[in-house]
Formats: C-alpha cells, sequence, structure tokens
C-alpha cells in the first residue's frame, strides 16, 4: 500500500517491524466531533470475540507498520490513512497461545465518509462512535483484565482534545 502522502507528525517514530516479533498496528480515528470509532469483533473471531476494538491487526511480513496500519484502516473501514498524529500505547500481549504480539497505537486521521464505514461482514459486526460518556460501553464482554482497549480509546481522545 502506497503511504507517500500519509503525513507523520513530529515525535512519531515507527518500530522495525523486520525484527521477527510479531507486530500489531491500531489506529484511533477520531472525528471532528471528538468521538472516537470502535466496532465489534465477530462472534468467530479468535481472540476477543463478541468485544469491542479499534482499527488494526497484524503486521504482515514484508510489512513496514505504517504500510499495515493504512492497509487495516482501508480494509476495516474503506477509509484511507492521511496522517499520524501520535503515538498512543505500546503493549504486549498473548492471545493465549504462547505468541507474545508487540502493539503499537496511533491516533490517525482519515479520508472518506465517516458516516458509512464499510465493515469487513466476517470479522466486525457493527459499529458506534464513542465519546468520554460511553468509554464504559467498550467494556461489555471482556474480561476487567482486557479493558486496555477504553485505555486506548481514552488516550486517543485526549491526545485528540490536545490538538484542537
Amino acid at each position: 500500500m502506497n503511504v507517500d502522502n500519509v503525513e507523520i507528525a513530529e515525535g512519531v517514530v515507527f518500530p522495525d517491524t523486520g525484527d521477527g516479533e510479531r507486530w500489531v498496528a491500531g489506529a484511533v480515528v477520531v472525528d471532528d466531533r471528538g468521538r472516537a470509532f470502535a466496532q465489534r469483533r465477530s462472534a468467530t473471531r479468535k481472540v476477543f470475540p463478541n468485544c469491542w476494538d479499534i482499527v488494526g491487526g497484524h503486521v504482515e511480513e514484508g510489512e513496514t507498520m505504517l504500510q499495515a496500519l493504512a492497509r487495516e484502516v482501508h480494509e476495516e473501514t474503506g477509509w484511507t490513512l492521511t496522517a499520524v498524529v501520535a503515538e498512543l500505547y505500546r503493549l504486549d500481549w498473548d492471545p493465549g497461545d504462547g505468541s507474545t504480539r508487540r502493539e503499537v497505537d496511533y491516533l490517525v486521521r482519515v479520508d472518506g465518509d465517516l458516516s458509512a464505514p464499510v465493515l469487513e461482514a466476517d470479522k466486525h459486526t457493527e459499529s458506534m462512535w464513542v465519546d468520554d460518556s460511553r468509554l464504559h460501553l467498550l467494556r461489555d464482554s471482556r474480561d476487567p483484565g482486557d479493558y486496555f482497549i477504553t485505555d486506548i480509546v481514552r488516550l486517543g481522545l485526549e491526545a485528540a482534545r490536545a490538538r484542537t
């Protein structure tokens, strides 16, 4: 995926995804009303079934973090990545298979019809826009130890407010 026209904010540094680790790219999209995009994972998903999530996924072999962000945004919403505004969060997690994932989540800007995301039918069942008053809705089917999505979205909302 061509990422030549994606604006990268000063201070954003992408990890080397060719280091043999399993990397995950995450994108928090915040609209002009100060709401973050969330989508529900389908019941058939192996990891976090039926849970709310941000846009993102695994970095494929030979792909950079930026290329993975752009691809995942497009695949999961139909939108086009235009800017990486800030790094929000880094975490290492194990989905239960004994293989650690190294995740980096970013606040991003996109182009496209934000009122009509094109969800991947087999991977996501619904979407919603979340502000501070609705953050609690992201905790519906999760174990309390898995509330990091709520933390990531909260950080994205705070970072977006700080930039306006």
